[in-house]
């Protein structure tokens, strides 16, 4: 078991080192702003999910942070750092890099507390957070290949313009701030066993597990890492994985975590586990289906390490954060449809005709009578290297399940038509 925040924060030794002593100082002002409201952001609810247990195999608590009103949990650290500037430097304003949350949650505190914000935001940022960062009321700057490239462009910007760069995951306050997060989870559910956070720069992993550990020093801390970003799983497990690529799970595609972060996770995490895009795509899914919930691809990390390591959280009472639901509405269709197919609920028969009237219309009849919904029809009879007299179609229809998908082939074949799978 990693050591206790208790030990983190409060021995002589930790106090007497600056970085230790900078982050209790933080949680003192985080409790502070808590016990006066916390500037009215959202108490995320704590929502046990018995369809996602049965899948799972143990039993599921999911912090609904999708809710908040930037739709992430970032704007609790984004409150907690601008709450503690200083009135000259409220008035130098302040600079940050996001791929989405973090912006929001800067624009969102930084409105409030009338203070300039502009937000740097990489190439290829979705574009619902771009619009949604602009219409909060901060200038938004799209620069930058990646996040990392965005944040060194924002510091140059604060270098030189002299506003306040408000780092998105390695700073103490920031920590302290989405550590309210665990705090809130622990005293709806004192009885957790492990609690498991997706990991990007760091900054809510060790936050949360800070916080965790104050209250619950034997606590299970797990942290998740998309398999293409595992920065700080390397770390962790001294491997050498490659760092890139494009990935569902952007809010955490960070190549580089925090110097501040890696260093208290290093201690404070339990494990650190990697889930690959299938696994990430899957849990997306389930938390729609099973949940009526949205998640964005790193809010859905958690649930899909917890399915992809049953062993590790068997019996379990596992605490998960959906930390966020800020997600691309044409991704979010092909998601769903891709889960249609995949569940084979949706396919595509390609069916060879001959070319004589009635011959649609008797494929037609033999779908509805199985009860299957056609979505799509191609007819092709030009472009074909088939015999002049034949043709096909390519019909893509829905079914109630995998079962009912083959009785309507079947009844196809029965019939007489030859059907080849187009495509699930």
């Amino acid at each position: 078991m990693s050591r206790s925040a208790q030990t983190l924060m409060m021995d002589a030794p930790s106090v007497a080192d600056g970085l230790d002593a900078a982050v209790e100082a933080a949680f003192a002002h985080v409790d502070q702003l808590r016990a006066n409201g916390f500037g009215g952001i959202l108490r995320a609810p704590l929502i046990a999910s018995p369809g996602l247990s049965d899948v799972a195999g143990c039993e599921l608590f999911v912090k609904l942070e999708n809710l908040q009103v930037t739709g992430s949990f970032k704007e609790r650290g984004a409150f907690a750092r601008l709450a503690a500037l200083s009135p000259e430097e409220r008035a130098r304003g302040v600079v940050a890099a996001s791929a989405g949350n973090h912006a929001q949650g800067v624009a969102r505190s930084a409105a409030a507390m009338r203070i300039r914000a502009r937000i740097f935001m990489p190439i290829g940022t979705p574009m619902v957070k771009v619009h949604a960062t602009r219409a909060l009321g901060a200038e938004v700057e799209i620069a930058g290949d990646d996040f990392d490239a965005a944040k060194a462009l924002a510091m140059q910007e604060a270098e030189t313009g002299g506003a306040v760069f408000i780092h998105p995951f390695d700073d103490p306050v920031v920590l302290a701030g989405q550590g309210t997060l665990a705090m809130e989870m622990l005293e709806d559910q004192p009885d957790l066993d492990v609690l498991v956070f997706p990991v990007g720069g760091g900054g809510l992993a060790a936050g949360a597990g800070l916080a965790a550990r104050r209250i619950n020093p034997d606590i299970d801390l797990v942290g998740v890492q998309s398999d293409l970003f595992p920065a700080f799983a390397n770390r962790y497990h001294g491997e050498d994985r490659p760092v890139g690529g494009f990935t569902l799970a952007e809010g955490i595609a960070v190549r580089e975590p925090g110097g501040l972060t890696s260093r208290l996770l290093m201690d404070l995490l339990d494990d650190v586990l990697l889930v690959d895009e299938r696994q990430i795509e899957r849990a997306l899914n389930l938390f729609i289906s099973q949940m009526r919930v949205l998640p964005e691809g790193a809010g859905a990390v958690g649930l899909a390490a917890v399915l992809a390591h049953p062993e590790r959280f068997a019996g379990k009472r596992v605490g998960l954060v959906l930390s966020g639901g800020n997600v691309d509405t044409r991704l979010l269709s092909s998601l769903l449809l891709r889960d249609l197919a995949r569940s084979h609920r949706l396919a595509r028969f390609r069916i060879e005709l001959v070319d004589v009237p009635g011959q649609l219309s008797a494929v037609s009849d033999i779908i509805s009578r199985a009860e299957g919904n056609v979505t799509d029809v191609a007819y092709h009879k030009t472009f074909s290297d088939l015999p002049a007299k034949v043709t096909y179609i390519d019909i893509s229809l829905e079914a109630q399940d995998s079962a009912h998908m083959d009785r309507i082939r079947g009844a196809l074949q029965t019939a007489g038509f030859r059907v080849e799978l187009a495509g699930y």
